[in-house]
């Protein structure tokens, strides 16, 4: 009986032996199998912040797509390509529009028209071809179009969608869109015309210096007043104005073909670059168009007709460009309106 007992007893010792040496065995397992998944974990969490920090870098991955640049799913240079319009761009272009019309408005407003000394003549002499008109004028209509459809694809968003329905605003967008796609070469066209056939007379003289330090004499106070510098055929700010128009359109005409021409596999970096040279010299084309506007037109008394008719009156011309006027009547071309 004894016996019994005292193997039964041996028996319960030995079996909570084994367990006490069972759960020290698997109790550091247990807890290294803890540690190896916590730092699989880590290991997860950062490789994929690395991932998306290397994505959003533009770093290049793989894909099995072969189109260009497919190997990268945020390109940086697009993000801040945006960022640039939107923090420069869109507003020098609100500043060309209404900074440099107001300017000119308050001028106006103060200094009034530049007006003939001798009054019109009544004789009018031939400035400009009849292709020359017309020249000019398709070249200033595509300009204007693409200025305002340019402004409307810009900005459209800003001041015009948030007071029209989404279907007005895409219906004007996508109007703008095409309209100004479509007004391009048009305007390559004849503004190439243009530089080639106008260059001669646009060439920088010594005495274009005299015109810009008296304003061109369109100051009607203090010791401006009165001041008639010479000038050629164009005086310097127009030559000012068709060099402009001449290096920035080259710029908005070859910018504006890299974005438009679907075959061009540009890659991103390309067509983010040509998106800012665009916006760029547009700015600059609509603030030297607003003052070429301004200057033909408001303050110049009689210089709009030149480019109606193509003819000028010819006190117009003897005040405004002498030295053209004494050319063409030296040598004979002077040629009057019938």
């Amino acid at each position: 009986m004894l016996n019994t007992s005292l193997n039964k007893s041996l028996r319960m010792m030995f079996a909570l032996v084994a367990l006490i040496i069972g759960l020290g065995l698997v109790m550091p397992t247990a807890h290294a199998a803890d540690d190896q998944s916590s730092q699989q974990q880590a290991t997860t969490r950062t490789s994929d912040a690395d991932l998306w920090r290397a994505v959003k870098a533009g770093e290049s991955g793989y894909s099995t797509d072969k189109a260009l640049e497919a190997n990268v799913l945020i390109n940086k240079a697009g993000n801040e390509g945006k960022e640039i319009r939107n923090t420069y761009l869109k507003p020098a272009i609100v500043l060309a529009v209404f900074g440099v019309f107001g300017a000119f408005l308050l001028f106006f407003l103060v200094n009034g028209p530049s007006k003939l000394s001798h009054g019109f003549s009544g004789k009018m002499v031939l400035r400009w071809t009849s292709a020359d008109v017309w020249l000019h004028w398709i070249m200033a209509i595509a300009c204007l179009i693409l200025m305002l459809t340019g402004i409307f694809i810009m900005l459209g968003r800003h001041f015009i969608a948030p007071y029209v329905g989404e279907g007005l605003w895409a219906g004007i967008i996508s109007a703008s869109k095409f309209i100004h796609d479509w007004s391009g070469p048009v305007f390559i066209v004849s503004w190439l015309i243009c530089v080639i056939k106008w260059m001669p007379l646009q060439l920088f003289k010594l005495y274009d210096l005299k015109w810009f330090l008296v304003v061109g004499g369109y100051i009607n106070f203090g010791p401006f007043k009165g001041k008639h510098p010479d000038s050629g055929f164009a005086n310097a700010g127009e030559k000012m104005w068709f060099w402009t128009l001449v290096i920035f359109g080259l710029f908005i005409s070859i910018t504006g073909l890299m974005l438009v021409l679907p075959n061009l596999d540009l890659p991103r970096e390309a067509s983010i670059a040509a998106l800012l040279v665009h916006g760029i010299s547009a700015v600059i084309l609509i603030a030297f168009t607003i003052v070429h506007i301004w200057m033909a037109t408001v303050l110049s008394e009689g210089g709009m007709e030149c480019m109606v008719s193509g003819y000028c009156d010819e006190n117009w011309a003897i005040q405004h460009h002498n030295l053209w006027y004494d050319e063409i009547k030296e040598n004979g071309s002077l040629k009057y309106k019938s």
